[in-house]
């Protein structure tokens, strides 16, 4: 820092100015934060904007494990693929798959979360045991399921058949319907902690000044949760049901381990049948095709519900 000649102010008294030579460049935040964030966006472009883009261009081929030339032939997967009945019945397992957990894992973590945001004794330590279905990796949790689900020494057969409510051992996964049932149900014990500690959080931010005076007003519980708590607990229950439905739509591991997209097809989700294009079959612009297929619904979606979050008074 070089300092120039005195100067006067009004009051007569002589002050040193000073001006800033090269380390004035670090000394301002704006290029100080842009500094900071340079090794972020390194990481941002190398792990996920280059799969991503990179994903996308391998679609638009017809790449195939062993052949090192691959022509560019547009949408011709996705084209494909729209009249695969295959990947129709995929589309329809996913729908089921969202709808049959998404809901509930948002109904029963909001119920979680209104229970654990009073005071009661040790709750403390339900809220910490909450998170342990989440905690746990999902590959574990999945054998577990395989194993309650077992069509010969599931635990929930030989328990119905001791109280004499069935006959018969209940093929979980071996039909259609009863492998749809079973992932939700397993996909919604691992799901529901995820909404009801986020929900928690929220709800930790609402006044209790606000709640105090709609009860001195009269209002009565259900009341009070629909004029005073969700409008304050929306916007991010909303950002959690959105996450939700991504990873839900996204889910390979617990599908995977439990039925691997069987019996017939009958649970194929997306990740699950790109993978058997991709590195099953070798069909790599087909599994990338499939990948991103519901990628630009998702996408509109997110910016939909992004821009209503945003524009709602607070």
């Amino acid at each position: 820092m070089a300092v120039a000649p005195n100067t006067q102010d009004l009051t007569g008294i002589e002050t040193p100015r000073t001006t800033f030579g090269r380390g004035s460049f670090l000394q301002r935040e704006g290029p100080l934060a842009a500094l900071f964030m340079i090794p972020g966006w390194a990481i941002l472009l190398l792990f996920m904007a280059y799969p991503f883009f990179l994903g996308i261009y391998i679609s638009l081929t017809n790449k195939r494990l062993g052949r090192s030339a691959y022509d560019f032939i547009g949408f011709d997967n996705y084209r494909y693929l729209w009249g695969d009945s295959i990947f129709q019945q995929t589309l329809k397992n996913t729908a089921i798959y969202g709808v049959g957990t998404v809901p509930f894992k948002l109904a029963f973590g909001l119920a979680l979360a209104l229970l654990l945001n009073r005071q009661f004794r040790f709750s403390r330590v339900f809220r910490a045991g909450l998170l342990l279905p989440w905690i746990v990796p999902t590959a574990l949790s999945s054998l577990a399921f395989l194993m309650l689900f077992n069509s010969v020494i599931s635990p929930i057969s030989i328990s119905l058949q001791q109280a004499g409510l069935i006959e018969n051992n209940i093929n979980f996964l071996g039909t259609a319907w009863n492998a749809r049932i079973s992932l939700c149900v397993a996909n919604i014990w691992r799901g529901v902690p995820f909404f009801a500690i986020t929900i928690l959080a929220g709800l930790q931010a609402v006044p209790t000044e606000l709640n105090e005076a709609a009860a001195l007003d009269g209002a009565n519980r259900w009341q009070r949760f629909w004029a005073v708590t969700w409008p304050i607990i929306k916007p991010i229950t909303l950002i959690a049901t959105l996450f939700s439905v991504i990873w839900t739509i996204s889910d390979f591991q617990l599908v995977y381990v439990l039925t691997k997209g069987g019996p017939a097809n009958a649970t194929h989700v997306f990740g699950t049948l790109a993978y058997q294009r991709g590195l099953n079959a070798t069909y790599f612009g087909e599994a990338a095709a499939i990948s991103l297929y519901m990628f630009p619904a998702l996408a509109l979606g997110a910016v939909l519900l992004l821009r209503n979050i945003r524009r709602e008074p607070h």
